[in-house]
């Protein structure tokens, strides 16, 4: 049996781009996903959001509103994932760091284009960060 965990993921648009990384470990290896990973022990949600961030793109980031949640649910992981917008400090270019193998900023209409990691083009599109999936 697997313990579900909780992550938050970070969801950061600026100039009609959003930053995205590259997936560098399992589950997802290789796919672009928005930054993100679990929560750790004593950490508040908005903790995690930055740290996270700061660890996979070595940019700085305000933890703004919930945007939503989804659940990623395999073999070996059951993930409760609650991604927050992100206010970014310095819109520079990000460096890829910890799980992240590329990190970038993407212009919205370029996404749905990407190997995107499970569910990611439909949870954009269905909270209005992506005009179109397909």
């Amino acid at each position: 049996m697997v313990i579900p965990e909780v992550c938050v993921g970070a969801v950061a648009v600026f100039d009609d781009r959003i930053l995205l990384v590259r997936r560098g470990r399992m589950p997802g290896l290789g796919t672009w996903s928005v930054p993100g990973g679990r929560v750790e022990p004593g950490e508040t949600l908005a903790e995690a959001v930055v740290r996270e961030l700061r660890e996979e793109t070595g940019l700085s980031a305000v933890c703004d509103s919930l945007i939503g949640w989804a659940e990623r649910i395999g073999p070996d992981h059951h993930f409760v994932i609650l991604d927050f917008g992100v206010t970014v400090l310095d819109a520079s270019d990000p460096v890829a760091g910890d799980d992240a193998d590329e990190a970038r900023w993407v212009a919205l209409e370029e996404v749905a284009a990407l190997a995107l990691a499970d569910g990611l083009a439909e949870f954009l599109h269905d909270h209005g960060i992506l005009e179109t999936f397909s």
